[in-house]
């Protein structure tokens, strides 16, 4: 996670993958944790309901990382991977009843087996098709949504749903989500974490390099690419259920084919194959977001002709303009140019 200081090198593989290298990186860490756990101390109304919202996304995003940053399987079903999740989630909060500790695990359960169904077929396929295979589960996904019983789902109309709550304490305030969306982002992050960071890690990096001498070497391929389709989804669908008790309410709109790729978006701006370049990007490309949504006003009052369409035409611009300097500046992410700077501190002086 982060680099040694200049001279300092590890002594095992277990130094080389840890997250943290050294006490000042733990202090850091842990001050950095605090300060997000007292967000709701200082942050306004406005940048907490932001801030949930990112981090619900982020949860999603990590998934889709894994999948196809590490495992190098093109996904464009991801939003429709969340929307079985949320949908799971809110039709077990609603009928059974159950607390939402259990919900939430279930409904990634839910939203991974859904994953299968795909992941099945997409691992012995490659690129162009592999893409429209996935982008065959948005459409799967908004059909059954909108045509299973109206009692189960809600049909056109959306599923409402009860606010979380654990021992008659809800969650039902921006700061009480707050401390639910980042405490389930800190787990998958960590889970994440060990996942890339472990045998089944190198496994996946070595499938997306090159599957073939992969196999070689002894990897199951067609389990390796599955597996990562089942990982992805579950973490999409744990974030499908905190968005339905965060909005309590579902709705087959909320999950669309440009949902997914706007996820793409954010791995490409801030790392394919990092998943603290997922995180990063998340919070760029909301940042973003956020600033045309606070400036669109202020531009359509100045040239009243533009109107409030402003808004999502900058927002289909602006990802097309981010996603291409991107790919022409920094093709590898963010992610990539920190870790470079990174490393020019810790060999200096040396130039390179």
């Amino acid at each position: 996670m982060f680099r040694n200081p200049a001279g300092i090198f590890p002594l095992s593989y277990r130094q080389d993958m840890a997250l943290v290298r050294s006490r000042p990186q733990i202090t850091v860490l842990l001050a950095f944790l605090v300060l997000l756990i007292l967000g709701p101390l200082y942050f306004s109304p406005r940048m907490l309901a932001v801030m949930n919202t990112s981090m619900i996304m982020a949860v999603a995003v990590v998934g889709l990382q894994i999948n196809l940053g590490y495992a190098g399987q093109i996904n464009l079903g991801q939003a429709a991977f969340m929307g079985v999740g949320a949908y799971a989630g809110g039709m077990l909060a609603n009928f059974s009843g159950l607390s939402f500790i259990v919900v939430i695990p279930l409904a990634g359960l839910a939203a991974a087996a859904f994953g299968y169904l795909f992941g099945a077929v997409a691992a012995r396929i490659k690129g162009f098709y592999l893409a429209l295979t996935t982008l065959a589960a948005q459409f799967v996904f908004h059909f059954v949504a909108i045509n299973l019983p109206a009692d189960w789902t809600g049909g056109a109309k959306g599923l409402a749903l009860a606010p979380a709550s654990l021992f008659g304490f809800q969650f039902n305030t921006e700061g009480r989500l707050y401390i639910l969306n980042l405490a389930v982002l800190v787990l998958m992050t960590y889970g994440a974490f060990s996942i890339v960071r472990g045998r089944y890690g190198r496994e996946l990096i070595a499938v997306r390099d090159e599957d073939s001498a992969a196999g070689i070497m002894g990897v199951d391929v067609v389990h390796t690419k599955v597996h990562a389709f089942l990982l992805g989804s579950f973490f999409a669908g744990v974030a499908g259920a905190l968005w339905g008790y965060y909005l309590r309410y579902i709705s087959v709109d909320q999950f669309t084919l440009f949902n997914s790729i706007w996820m793409i978006g954010m791995i490409i701006v801030g790392g394919m194959g990092s998943i603290t370049g997922a995180l990063i990007g998340v919070v760029v490309v909301r940042a973003i977001q956020e600033g045309i949504t606070s400036l669109a006003p202020i531009v359509a009052d100045a040239v009243p002709s533009l109107g409030s369409e402003l808004i999502f035409a900058s927002y289909n611009m602006v990802l097309g303009i981010l996603i291409g300097a991107s790919l022409l500046i920094e093709p590898k992410g963010l992610m990539h140019r920190w870790n470079t700077i990174k490393s020019s501190y810790r060999i200096w002086p040396y130039p390179y």
